[in-house]
């Protein structure tokens, strides 16, 4: 990224601790446009809390964010949240339909109903993840795949600039997950900027432009090239990781498979 241009989301000196206990410590973190970006680390590296306190979701000890190029303190329609599916009310009674919606509030707002350009929007993002024919199906009657397309869908509706998604390929299907991975690839084509909580190392050089290595602190950021090395795997996994091999995406590290065996 030119440094003379304002990144797309910055974080300095983020601090999160739960009851005293530091959970994230002094993260910087710079954010480039146009790029699928994955978060990386072990159980309890601090990946779900760093997008929650970037979204402003949960409190921090300190930090600061920058979004295009100023102060972040509040909501932005221009920033999508995909969170995690274990963490959603799928009893609540609303349909398909009706959480695709919800990614147009920003725009219309909560107390005004949306309108014909939105429920196009709408059922364009369910069409795009496949689930238009399920718009009137409640959420409870939906599979874990279906669900976390529909959420998916919500944030397409959004159209933002910026995606936070916490881990949006777990527990799904081989067919769920290439749709997701393809709509990623397309959002990047439209110059937008996807942020991944992801749990596969054997996938992130296929699917990610850049990393982040976290573990409680940055342990590498970057192109993949660059930040995704034997070293830094090493330092985020400790012990897990016992014997390293090529990264490249056609010869997976034996690293990669050990720490997939520890799940």
């Amino acid at each position: 990224m030119n440094p003379s241009e304002p990144s797309l989301f910055e974080i300095r000196n983020l601090t999160v601790a739960y009851d005293r206990r530091p959970v994230l410590e002094d993260v910087d973190l710079t954010i480039p446009a146009g790029k699928l970006v994955a978060i990386v680390g072990p159980n309890g590296a601090g990946k779900s809390t760093l997008i929650k306190a970037a979204l402003g979701l949960i409190p921090r000890l300190s930090g600061a964010f920058f979004a295009f190029g100023k102060p972040f303190g509040r909501a932005d329609a221009r920033i999508g949240y995909v969170p995690q599916r274990e963490s959603v009310d799928w009893d609540f009674p609303v349909s398909v339909m009706d959480v695709a919606l919800m990614g147009t509030y920003g725009r219309v707002g909560w107390m005004r109903r949306p309108g014909k350009t939105e429920r196009l929007a709408a059922e364009h993002a369910l069409e795009a993840v496949g689930m238009r024919e399920f718009a009137r199906r409640q959420i409870s009657q939906l599979s874990g795949g279906q669900q976390q397309r529909t959420f998916l869908a919500r944030a397409l509706a959004q159209d933002a600039s910026l995606y936070f998604m916490d881990e949006p390929l777990a527990g799904v299907d081989h067919a769920t997950e290439r749709a997701i991975i393809d709509l990623l690839r397309g959002l990047r084509s439209r110059g937008r900027t996807a942020v991944v909580v992801h749990h596969d190392l054997q996938t992130v050089p296929e699917y990610f432009d850049e990393v982040v290595l976290l573990n409680k602190r940055i342990i590498a950021s970057g192109p993949i090239e660059q930040a995704f090395t034997a070293t830094a795997l090493h330092e985020a996994y400790g012990g897990k990781l016992l014997t390293l091999g090529p990264l490249a995406p056609e010869a997976p590290s034996e690293a990669v498979r050990e720490v997939r065996s520890e799940r």
